[in-house]
């Protein structure tokens, strides 16, 4: 980064969970309105007045409703200062995370001394990049010295580097205060998503959408069709977005067949990897819509912001050896960036990896998922570790293909080594992979810290399929029994649970919170057992491991 702004953390989280539910002592009422119920839950949990308090978002799924806080200063929202409240079907609270500034040091006044244009400039001239006319906000940030100061918001792109910023400018002093980095690093013939790596062979899939995730297709908004690497979902390209691939033959067929032996950029290769970037980042579409989330143009009415398909840059210019992933708010398109690897001869393109398209994609899924759409409640050290780990996780859920739990390796194709790109496989075999809570008191980057999140993540999933078995068609069937089937919900579940800028602790305590809302508790010992066998025991505290499972287990 070229920037140099005041160390800031986002306010610390709590996050409590009620198993089976704690009455709402304000309102029993049976037709519980879920925004009053939320703020008023809120107010009476943290001490706070009611115009502090406002509504944000909610929704509800098939098992919980969930209803999103923030705090605001005369009318003013506090930056990443989110409540989140889950109710269960009973109207029971089931669970309350909060990164609420209850009692501040001291606050700024709520008018401005700077303008926006001043705000802007400074923040164009430290960030090297341009404003990028999304409507700016005023919002508070609460500074380590327990201020509370006024900023302007505005966001800030580089084309040339790949830089989407946050910027946080003092509305009085005209410094820059804090950045948020949207950018997490790191019939078509395509790679089955089942499938990781070139050698297993590309296929020719007919229809492989899921209409009942993409009504009008991959091609289709319902207003707009295409015949190009173009549709609701997502965009694949390479440069600009005119640039995507064309079908090869009428009636959507793109049959493009990857040379080896050519250099990625090609026209063939390039098409390929166009066409293969397409395709797995509609089906985690369909995948994760069937399990509530989705990144889409179109939302069809059923609520959410639209206009927010992902965009994919297929061998961007802008790096080698790499991927991202930017995730700003709800209703701004998720931006995927592809690169080349330069390992081999010719080199290696990262889209026709999967695993790394999967890992990429899924960044969205939880930046987005975690404290009501923000985009920003991943941003601390742990949890921007954990969201490498989630990527991670996805990637090889997605691959599974039977009851076995194989070792798992990521970025194989890329650079042409069985080793991979992480320092370990991700193994229920201590030997194999010897990564624990207590690991995280050496490691400080945020890969490293995700590949012990993503092999208790394995391990967890090791647990419930051997308890439940595996179900075959659960990408398209969220109400299949397998184990496989069971790991997914509470996966996605747990995201919205957990509070702003969660730790492996609160985190946890989401899936086990999210286990008891969606199979009253069924599987409650097997996820404790799973997470203490890597060190995240009942009393692991401060990185510091604990093999303690609850009591019957």
């Amino acid at each position: 980064m070229a920037y140099l702004v005041e160390a800031h953390d986002p306010p610390k989280s709590s996050f409590e969970t009620f198993g089976q539910g704690v009455d709402v002592k304000f309102s029993k009422r049976a037709d519980q309105d879920l925004e009053g119920a939320a703020v008023a839950f809120v107010q009476s949990k943290l001490g706070v007045s009611a115009n502090t308090v406002a509504f944000k978002s909610g929704f509800s799924n098939d098992v919980a409703q969930h209803a999103f806080v923030r705090q605001q200063i005369n009318g003013v929202p506090v930056a990443n200062a989110v409540a989140n409240v889950a109710f269960n079907k009973d109207n029971k609270v089931v669970s309350f995370g909060s990164s609420f500034v209850v009692k501040p040091k001291s606050v700024a006044s709520s008018t401005p001394s700077i303008t926006l244009d001043q705000a802007i400039t400074t923040a164009e001239n430290a960030l090297s990049g341009k404003f990028n006319e999304h409507p700016p906000t005023i919002e508070f940030v609460a500074k380590q010295d327990g201020s509370m100061v006024l900023t302007h918001v505005v966001q800030i792109q580089n084309d040339e580097t790949g830089a989407w910023l946050e910027a946080f400018v003092d509305a009085h002093s005209g410094d820059l205060v804090t950045v948020t980095d949207f950018v997490t690093k790191a019939s078509y013939r395509v790679l089955p998503i089942q499938k990781e790596v070139l050698t297993e062979g590309f296929e020719v899939l007919t229809d492989p959408q899921d209409t009942t995730a993409s009504p009008d297709g991959w091609h289709s908004d319902g207003t707009t069709t295409t015949t190009t690497t173009a549709g609701n979902n997502a965009i694949s390209f390479k440069g600009a977005q005119t640039a995507t691939a064309t079908e090869s033959s009428p009636g959507l067929n793109f049959i493009f067949t990857q040379d080896p032996s050519q250099a990625p950029t090609v026209q063939v290769n390039l098409d390929a990897a166009r066409t293969n970037a397409f395709y797995i980042v509609n089906t985690i579409h369909d995948v994760s819509y069937k399990y509530a989330f989705n990144f889409q143009n179109n939302n069809f009415g059923k609520g959410g912001n639209g206009n927010d398909r992902v965009t994919i840059s297929v061998q961007d210019s802008a790096g080698i050896d790499n991927a991202d992933f930017a995730t700003p708010a709800d209703g701004q398109s998720g931006r995927m960036r592809m690169f080349l690897w330069d390992f081999t001869n010719p080199e290696r393109d990262g889209a026709l990896e999967n695993d790394i398209v999967s890992h990429e994609n899924t960044h969205g899924i939880t930046n987005r998922m975690t404290g009501g759409g923000t985009g920003r409640c991943l941003q601390t050290t742990e949890s921007g570790g954990m969201g490498e780990g989630w990527s991670d996780a996805m990637a090889e859920w997605l691959e599974h293909k039977d009851a076995t739990v194989p070792d798992f390796i990521l970025g194989q194709y890329v650079e042409n080594n069985t080793v991979g790109i992480r320092s370990h496989p991700y193994s229920t075999s201590a030997t194999t992979n010897p990564l624990r809570y207590s690991s995280l008191q050496t490691l400080n980057e945020v890969h490293d810290i995700g590949e012990v999140w993503a092999n208790m993540l394995h391990n967890v999933y090791a647990g419930l399929v051997a308890d439940h078995g595996f179900s075959p068609t659960a990408h398209t069937d969220p109400t299949t029994t397998g184990g496989n089937t069971v790991f997914l919900h509470l996966f996605i579940d747990a995201l919205t649970l957990q509070p702003c800028n969660p730790t492996f602790l609160s985190a946890r305590d989401a899936w086990i919170q999210a286990d008891q809302n969606r199979f009253a508790g069924a599987n409650f010992c097997t996820i404790w057992r799973e997470f203490a066998s890597r060190g995240l025991g009942v009393n692991a505290a401060n990185h510091q491991d604990d093999g303690t499972v609850p009591a019957g287990c």
